[in-house]
């Protein structure tokens, strides 16, 4: 028997057989380790950096940073909101520190990168919401290792234009921001944010910059229907977005909101095919994909290298 056809219609099955006992061989890992792993792990220390992969306990940081790869986290380690999902921590910033996108810069400099990803913790405390620290670093990495290009996973900005306007002027290769779960949920999973301002940046930032590569993810696993993910990869085609990845949500700890159940290798095939059909670009669907995995390989693919003397000052 040939298998079925799969349109955006498509209604996925939910089995709620599936709820969570003891963790399947798909979401397994191996403990980080290496010659390299450990090379980018002291580079990473001797710069008073911090990269997402290590503050939200990334399942990919062996993977990635034994490929001499990694995503900086910027704006300092402490975030204004508190999402149900994160493991990174909640509480009242430090002051801005100006000379990170420096020590940042130089960190990709001397691991030459190829493709490098920034993101930020949330600093709902500034107007501004720290984009001019995104426009810094993506200028200096230009500045002391071109040929580069960059991926910013931002902060929402309240939905700002005038902040999102910051970033996009420094010309990013790619244009970041995680939608990460179903409207349904939004409450629940991330209270301090609204649907409506993953839809203004991702929107605003198209519209600025039509040449930026647009990307957004979901986590799966929190108490979403699989047809409700497809309706938000219904309006995240709509609104532009070029890239989608989809990964299985993974409770960091006891404290953290809980997981409804594992979704199977083929059910992330499922969307995957249906985001093809969509229109996507690209997308990146499976049990432990997370929003920076493959992202060297994603800006390759889509040619976005072809334009990046575009990007150089």
């Amino acid at each position: 028997m040939s298998d079925p056809v799969i349109t955006p219609n498509t209604t996925i099955s939910s089995d709620s057989s599936d709820r969570p006992q003891r963790r399947p061989e798909w979401i397994k890992v191996r403990a980080p380790s290496g010659e390299t792993y450990e090379r980018v792990r002291a580079l990473m220390r001797s710069k008073a950096l911090n990269t997402v992969c290590e503050e939200a306990r990334c399942p990919n940081i062996g993977e990635c940073w034994g490929a001499g790869t990694s995503t900086f986290l910027m704006l300092g380690d402490t975030c204004t909101r508190s999402c149900g999902f994160c493991d990174i921590k909640t509480g009242r910033p430090t002051a801005m520190d100006w000379q990170e996108p420096n020590r940042v810069a130089e960190a990709v400099r001397r691991m030459n990168l190829q493709h490098v990803v920034i993101t930020s913790v949330n600093r709902d405390e500034r107007k501004d919401g720290g984009a001019p620290i995104f426009a810094m670093v993506i200028r200096r990495i230009r500045q002391i290792h071109p040929g580069c290009s960059i991926e910013v996973l931002i902060p929402d900005f309240k939905g700002s234009r005038d902040a999102l306007q910051i970033v996009m002027d420094a010309q990013p290769e790619i244009l970041n921001h995680n939608v990460e779960t179903v409207p349904r949920l939004f409450r629940k999973v991330q209270p301090q944010d609204h649907y409506e301002w993953a839809e203004a940046t991702l929107r605003n930032a198209k519209q600025i910059d039509p040449l930026v590569l647009t990307k957004s993810g979901i986590m799966v696993g929190l108490g979403e229907t699989p047809d409700e993910v497809v309706e938000v990869m219904r309006d995240l085609a709509s609104w532009g977005v070029d890239i989608l990845t989809i990964g299985q949500y993974l409770q960091p700890s006891r404290e953290h909101l809980p997981m409804d159940r594992y979704y199977r290798p083929e059910e992330f095939a499922e969307f995957k095919q249906i985001g093809a059909e969509l229109g996507f670009k690209w997308v990146e669907s499976g049990p432990l994909v997370r929003s920076s995995y493959h992202a060297a390989e994603q800006v390759r693919a889509l040619s976005a290298l072809d334009y990046i003397h575009l990007r150089q000052p």
